[in-house]
């Protein structure tokens, strides 16, 4: 059994917020593979269900981010699932916007939910981490993550999150690359098409003919007289 744990801040106030985004990767993946209701378990949210040929727990804690670990601890050891069946979905500052990575174990990066994660259960459990980008200046990052994502950012997200929930059996069986590839092909913007018709080329005009002078037309006139046989023998 596998436990899937995004991370984020409960309440409708964090509910759109960058921070966040590992609730609404779990939300979306938990619809796409029609997991049964969500219910109150484990200090957080719960929902079970079937992906591939594995058996998911989806949870979300309804603790803040910082005490994510509390909720995470208490369904893995309630469960026995071990820290090599924990998928944590989290925000990346350190990937651009859209992009995704995939690890086992290592620091947490400055991320909080991690940390605390970390202090519960150690570092050997897997992570997909959803870029998010930087704002640019460490002094910012508070703000910055916990910020409704921006119009922007609905060109990218959407698919993100799309990309995600149709893909993640292939994570879930063991095939990270193919996992990273399938995402990274069903979020690439689309190539101009090659085979459209060229537009028409502008329609040719032909000059309309110059009027005649009306000295011109006396003098054709004349000539025409004067070239005439005399009917006279």
């Amino acid at each position: 059994m596998w436990l899937l744990v995004g991370l984020g801040n409960p309440g409708p106030d964090y509910a759109r917020t960058r921070h966040n985004i590992g609730f609404m990767a779990v939300d979306t993946i938990v619809r796409r593979h029609s997991f049964g209701p969500w219910r109150s378990r484990f200090q957080g949210e719960t929902a079970e269900g079937t992906i591939g040929t594995e058996r998911v727990l989806a949870l979300k804690p309804a603790t803040f981010m910082n005490l994510s670990g509390q909720a995470v601890a208490a369904a893995s050891r309630f469960l026995k699932i071990p820290p090599s069946a924990i998928l944590v979905l989290h925000d990346e500052l350190d990937l651009a916007p859209g992009r995704v990575r995939v690890k086992c174990g290592g620091g947490a990066g400055g991320h909080n939910g991690l940390k605390s994660i970390d202090s519960h259960l150690g570092p050997e459990y897997h992570r997909l981490r959803l870029g998010i980008g930087h704002p640019g200046d460490k002094d910012r990052v508070t703000g910055y993550v916990l910020s409704a994502f921006a119009k922007v950012d609905e060109d990218w997200r959407p698919a993100l999150l799309d990309a995600v929930a149709e893909t993640i059996p292939l994570l879930l069986g063991g095939d990270e690359t193919g996992f990273l590839n399938r995402v990274a092909l069903q979020t690439r913007p689309p190539k101009p098409r090659a085979d459209r018709p060229a537009p028409p080329a502008p329609a040719e005009t032909t000059a309309a003919p110059a009027p005649a002078s009306p000295g011109g037309v006396l003098a054709e006139a004349l000539r025409a007289a004067l070239s005439k046989p005399s009917s006279k023998d």
